[in-house]
């Protein structure tokens, strides 16, 4: 199976390429290089098929948070990687109803144990979700270059498994 790092979009071909986002939903699009994902009272998201491994590999993107339109709770930009088994996922919620990023590796779709930091537009600007050596690591960067480990976790056995995962950018 691909190495998720080898799914790879810039979004400004004027059309969603829907051989690499072939289970979308909701309200998406893609305009001026950016994949845009409504963030409503409905979910939307950008997904791809269950088609790739994160074990030696990687993810990373450009995220630009949601208004928090009177949103008091809950207004997040989703980066996730999907085990196939719901609930199971790891990746990075930006949410900007509450104003923080939060780093984590879901199982029964809750992390309680995942590292939450006040989300700052410059310093967590890129997201990226990787794992090598039997760690995964999350980090930031202003600039998709220089990046910053904000968390560190053992590998959680379902990447390395052989399962085939999913990418999910959701609002």
């Amino acid at each position: 199976m691909p190495a998720l790092a080898t799914l790879v979009d810039t979004f400004d071909a004027g059309t969603i390429n829907t051989s690499l986002w072939t289970g979308n939903y909701g309200t998406v699009s893609q305009v001026g290089g950016r994949a845009r994902v409504a963030c409503a009272s409905t979910y939307s998201a950008f997904a791809s098929a269950a088609a790739y491994t994160l074990a030696g590999s990687s993810v990373y993107i450009r995220v630009y948070p949601p208004a928090a339109g009177g949103a008091t709770t809950s207004a997040y930009a989703l980066l996730a990687v999907l085990s196939g088994t719901d609930g199971t996922e790891a990746g990075v919620m930006l949410n900007a109803a509450t104003g923080k990023i939060r780093f984590q590796s879901n199982t029964a779709y809750w992390d309680a144990a995942a590292v939450e930091l006040t989300y700052d537009p410059v310093a967590h600007a890129w997201v990226r979700l990787a794992e090598a050596g039997g760690t995964l690591t999350w980090s930031t960067s202003p600039d998709g270059t220089a990046w910053m480990t904000r968390r560190t976790l053992a590998t959680p056995a379902w990447i390395t498994s052989g399962t085939t995962l999913s990418l999910l950018l959701q609002s």
